[in-house]
């Protein structure tokens, strides 16, 4: 599973521009939205990786009960 890199936040400006507010704002939004996302998938075992590993592990727990 490949590590995820989120977008790094702007340096805030001493002068107050709104233009740069906003665009801070949507790239918090943006991280938090891939953050929520990247958690939902591990609760769901969604993505390939991690859906593979649980099917591994309960196919070892079936094999483990022989003595």
């Amino acid at each position: 599973m490949s590590l995820k890199t989120y977008r790094p936040l702007n340096v805030a400006p001493e002068k107050y521009e709104q233009y740069d507010e906003q665009l801070s704002r949507r790239t918090i939004e943006q991280n938090l939205q891939d953050v929520s996302s990247d958690i939902h998938s591990v609760k769901t075992q969604s993505d390939k990786d991690s859906s593979l590993s649980l099917r591994k592990y309960q196919f070892l727990l079936l094999g483990a009960s022989n003595g």
